[in-house]
């Protein structure tokens, strides 16, 4: 076997340019499907750390539309609905709000920043991290007297005033149609992942917090329930006891309560990605068939070149299957060569273009060692004929060829 290495190695010495010509197909086909591969699977690991960030135990609860002829007013749900269930389940839910958001102009003096206002009550930082950089969050108070209070986020309370010190200041917003003065009682700093700095462009309003009783009122009715659940338990039997639950309250049928979570929505993002990934990767790898041609190809002409060299080594007892085998290292050895200086090029590419835009690169391991194992048998494959051709070679007839 040895010997065989030592003769693929000399061929392909005394041919570097045409060897490194064949292997350029198998380059470009590897590292394409690596690339690709890698920035599927880092793209899915930024997502799921998304996810997590917003919660996993998260879930959107609110009665179909199904019934749009028939909609009540007690398909709606009410603040005395959040505290009853909080009384119900008290060890299972471990927040709620009304999922209530205002987009709107908060103005100071002639500064106007577009902030997208977020609805929360004093138990949100059970479940979701706010650094708070200077006062204080929403508290009970704040809530039970509908007190027109925000939280802004520093960067946005640098817009208005220039600067991140605007605790007791006010600012003016209009929320349900209704104009008002703020009281600015914490400015909070938001943790830049990886993935919103990726997205960063598309959203350039500013962000904040408000009681949502402020932007629930006068009627206090509101379309679905922002639920987290408690991290111990079991999520999916407590999914199917909460919507008998609310199906008795409201007076509907069980499939008319929708509790969607956003572990369904990860998983059906995964699986969207994971298939898109796959789609793009096969249609990479077709890269992968034009180098081995290509393979096929540059080992057909050496097969012609070597012809005399064939017949020598038969007339001096090597045998069909020793001639064949030193071919199909020597074209194993090319794939293989290949695939490697392609793993290496789109591993640099993908961790280069990571650290430009500041997102992690995940790289599989399994992947690697697959796209290795498959190069090389790439080669064997389309070794096979040249090699096949050369080891029935007649040596008489290889002898005299000039």
């Amino acid at each position: 076997m040895m010997e065989n290495i030592r003769l693929a190695l000399e061929a392909i010495r005394a041919n570097k340019m045409r060897a490194f010509l064949t292997m350029l197909g198998i380059i470009i086909g590897i590292g394409s499907v690596i690339s690709i591969v890698s920035i599927g699977s880092s793209m899915r690991a930024m997502v799921a750390d998304q996810y997590k960030n917003v919660g996993l135990n998260r879930a959107m609860v609110y009665v179909s539309y199904e019934y749009s002829d028939d909609y009540r007013l007690s398909d709606y749900f009410t603040l005395d609905d959040i505290e009853t269930l909080y009384e119900n389940f008290p060890d299972k839910i471990a927040y709620m709000d009304p999922s209530s958001y205002a987009t709107t102009d908060v103005i100071n003096n002639r500064k106007t920043v577009k902030t997208d206002l977020q609805g929360i009550g004093p138990k949100y930082t059970n479940v979701q991290t706010v650094n708070i950089i200077s006062g204080r969050m929403i508290n009970e108070a704040d809530l039970e007297s509908r007190k027109k209070h925000m939280v802004l986020e520093e960067k946005t309370a640098i817009r208005l005033f220039g600067t991140a010190n605007v605790v007791g200041k006010t600012v003016r917003a209009t929320i349900r149609n209704e104009l008002d003065d703020y009281l600015i009682v914490g400015v909070y700093r938001e943790e830049v992942t990886a993935f919103s700095a990726l997205m960063g462009g598309l959203n350039q309003n500013g962000t904040g917090f408000v009681p949502y009783t402020v932007i629930t009122y006068p009627d206090d009715y509101f379309f679905s329930i922002n639920l987290y659940a408690a991290d111990d338990i079991d999520v999916e039997s407590f999914r199917n006891e909460f919507i008998k639950y609310e199906a008795k309250v409201k007076n509907r049928p069980e499939s008319a309560i929708v509790y969607y979570s956003v572990m369904e929505e990860m998983g059906m993002m995964d699986q969207m990605m994971s298939g898109l990934s796959l789609a793009v990767g096969a249609i990479a790898a077709i890269s992968l068939l034009v180098g081995g041609i290509g393979i096929m190809n540059i080992m057909m002409v050496s097969v012609t070149e070597r012809t005399r060299e064939i017949g020598i080594r038969k007339a001096l007892g090597a045998r069909t299957k020793d001639v064949m085998v030193q071919f199909l290292t020597e074209s194993a050895i090319i794939s293989a060569a290949g695939g490697i200086i392609g793993i290496l090029l789109a591993i640099g590419l993908v961790t280069l273009g990571g650290s430009l835009l500041g997102m992690p690169v995940v790289i599989q391991p399994g992947v690697v060692l697959l796209a290795v194992c498959f190069s090389a048998l790439v080669g064997i494959f389309f070794g096979m004929y040249p090699a096949s051709k050369a080891a029935k070679a007649d040596p008489i007839i290889a002898l005299r060829y000039e």
